[in-house]
């Protein structure tokens, strides 16, 4: 696998799940037993609960995340109460068919506990990022494809649908940090991409008529990210002008995002092993290496949040706008998330190919996380997921006020599953 045994890797990567991740979660701390979802306001190292209101970007992944564990228990990966896990998943199903389906058919940004739409900024709406809607499809999809109940399955769809029109409209909301208009972002096609596998996945378990279709846009949007955002230097461009070409001037538009490209080629290497696409592989395959070189912090260790497109501090003129203030003021943090899809994706990326770099990549990774993230406070458990360059924890937000499980849980199952696979 990496150079270290394959049934002790495993057996750690279960025991942290199981042991310092699930404990914080699957607990009345966190979770909403009476309306479903989950409580995701904590302090960065999770000893404080401050506010009991539901962003629905969490509660969509948290219904994956639970389907996702059930599945993986059902197939005694992991051991866990399969249908306890479900249980709470379709509550939280539930609780979000209620209250965060708005009239529009588009999803609500923020709930009360209780489930009322609350606007984030007075006078702008509530339905403000069309991630939302993006997360609760996968949310249900997944639920969908492990319950195998027909019914969020066409919810997950008609989302899909919905998303696809707002997106071709250039209905491109996506707060916190929106662009102007004259540009596009790789998230978009991204998203859709995972979006599109994860809708795809349910379809075809469920035998739905258009699993095929769902399939040709996983193509699509992969084809889209390799042929347009792929740089030629392989790095992704995340901003570009709406006609393809780069902003050489403007620090948006020249940053890179290392921890959201190396979550978008595990997308892509998923799809390219779907489709059995060598080709894909390699071109992957350079952009990872790319990735790490413009984006891990010789001095420090850990990859940086931000870096120019050409490595260190990004640059470039400042337009006044949040997602300027952003990567200006967040660039040199080092970030939980972007960690664990780097793991995941090195580890991957070994395994399709075979190469020596991808295990030194995932060992230089793997040792720089787990002495950096997971909290020192056992009573407490997680990661403390935020830190500064140094790795000392940094009470800062990072796009929502939120402590997420996602990116963690979601990564440490994919390992442990392709893990399984070898034991």
């Amino acid at each position: 696998m990496t150079g270290r045994d394959g049934k002790a890797e495993l057996a750690f990567y279960k025991d942290h799940l199981q042991r310092t991740l699930l404990p914080f979660w699957w607990s009345d701390r966190a979770l909403d037993r009476e309306y479903g979802g989950v409580y995701t306001c904590f302090s960065n190292d999770g000893s404080k609960l401050i506010s009991t209101d539901k962003y629905v970007w969490s509660q969509g992944r948290f219904v994956w995340m639970l389907a996702r564990l059930a599945d993986c228990a059902r197939r005694k990966i992991v051991e866990l109460d399969a249908e306890a896990y479900l249980a709470q998943a379709a509550k939280t199903v539930a609780f979000l068919k209620r209250h965060a389906l708005l009239g529009n058919g588009h999803c609500a940004f923020l709930l009360t506990r209780e489930g009322k739409p609350k606007e984030v900024y007075p006078g702008q709406g509530y339905d403000i990022s069309l991630f939302v809607d993006c997360f609760v499809a996968m949310g249900f999809a997944e639920y969908a494809r492990v319950s195998g109940e027909a019914e969020p399955a066409e919810d997950a769809l008609r989302l899909f649908d919905r998303l696809e029109r707002r997106i071709a409209g250039g209905d491109l909301r996506s707060e916190p940090y929106t662009l102007p208009a004259g540009y596009k972002s790789h998230s978009i096609p991204m998203i859709m991409l995972n979006v599109a596998q994860t809708v795809h996945e349910a379809l075809l378990a469920l035998g739905h008529p258009r699993a095929g279709e769902l399939s040709a846009a996983r193509v699509r949007y992969a084809d889209e990210i390799l042929t347009v955002f792929l740089q030629p230097d392989d790095t992704v461009a995340e901003v570009l002008l709406a006609d393809g070409r780069s902003d050489d001037d403007w620090i948006v538009a020249r940053h890179r995002n290392p921890g959201h490209a190396l979550e978008d080629f595990w997308f892509l290497l998923h799809e390219a092993e779907k489709e059995g696409n060598a080709a894909w592989i390699g071109t992957i395959s350079r952009a990872i290496k790319r990735a790490f070189a413009v984006g891990w912090d010789d001095e420090y260790g850990g990859l940086l949040h931000y870096v120019d497109r050409d490595g260190g501090e990004p640059k470039g003129t400042d337009r006044g706008t949040a997602f300027d203030a952003n990567v200006r003021g967040t660039w040199d943090s080092k970030l939980w998330w972007v960690h664990s899809e780097a793991l995941y994706t090195t580890l991957l990326a070994h395994r399709l190919t075979g190469d020596d770099a991808f295990a030194k990549l995932y060992e230089r990774t793997r040792d720089y996380t787990f002495r950096t993230f997971p909290n020192p406070d056992s009573a407490v458990g997680e990661w403390i997921q935020i830190r500064d360059r140094k790795g000392r924890p940094l009470d800062q937000v990072v796009a929502l006020p939120v402590k997420d499980p996602y990116h963690i849980v979601r990564n440490v199952l994919l390992i442990v599953e392709r893990l399984s696979e070898q034991a």
